[in-house]
């Protein structure tokens, strides 16, 4: 929970207050099992991450706890949040992990990372509020080095019919509500559509929303 001094609102205490944390506050969803020292990622956080190594860029803070689910191998993080309070909130776990943390402020159309710096970058629950989806893996295929590779957990149009189009007609009402997301986009359309080929991905269902978790690399 937050608190507030004056006019200064601080961020929360995500260690103390969020021991399972969130992939993002827009779509609260744990990346850890078990509180503090008993803490593991939950098998969806460890699948989106495992195997990486070298310089990840991961774009949307969450409450920041998702940074202690790294693997060793991987040298340094990128976190780009355009909110200065999760970018706050972030900070405080940050400092507790012996993996180098750099923590910028941007947004999904205009990513603060040099070219090709970035051996994976790392989208959950982000693409779906992309205002321009084609504009932001424009922006993801630039910041990727040869070689780099795309983890999304995302999600995705319903592949039935009836349910794709009550989708769509939710979808002004539930972009407001829910961070501007848009549950009728098809990311692995636009993922393709961008350049890019899906190497895997698993289809599966949460909260009567379908979702993708996979792997795309630029052609």
């Amino acid at each position: 929970m937050a608190t507030q001094t004056g006019d200064l609102v601080e961020p929360p205490d995500t260690e103390r207050h969020y021991g399972e944390g969130m992939e993002q506050f827009h779509h609260p969803r744990s990346v850890c099992a078990g509180r503090r020292e008993g803490s593991a990622p939950t098998p969806r956080r460890r699948r989106l991450l495992d195997g990486l190594s070298g310089r990840v860029l991961e774009i949307g803070a969450g409450d920041g706890v998702k940074l202690i689910c790294y693997p060793s191998s991987v040298e340094e993080i990128a976190l780009v949040e355009p909110d200065p309070f999760l970018r706050a909130a972030a900070g405080g776990v940050a400092g507790s992990i012996a993996v180098p943390v750099q923590i910028l402020a941007g947004d999904l159309g205009s990513l603060p990372v040099a070219d090709a710096s970035c051996d994976a970058v790392v989208c959950s629950l982000v693409l779906c509020c992309a205002r321009r989806l084609q504009e932001t893996l424009r922006e993801v295929r630039r910041v990727l080095a040869p070689g780099g590779e795309l983890r999304f957990y995302e999600h995705q149009r319903s592949a039935n019919p009836v349910v794709a189009l009550a989708e769509s007609l939710v979808t002004p009402v539930w972009s407001r509500a829910a961070g501007g997301c848009h549950p009728a986009r098809d990311i692995l359309a636009g993922l393709r559509q961008a350049g890019f080929v899906v190497e895997s991905v698993d289809r599966f269902a949460f909260r009567h929303f379908d979702h993708v978790l996979g792997v795309a690399r630029p052609a």
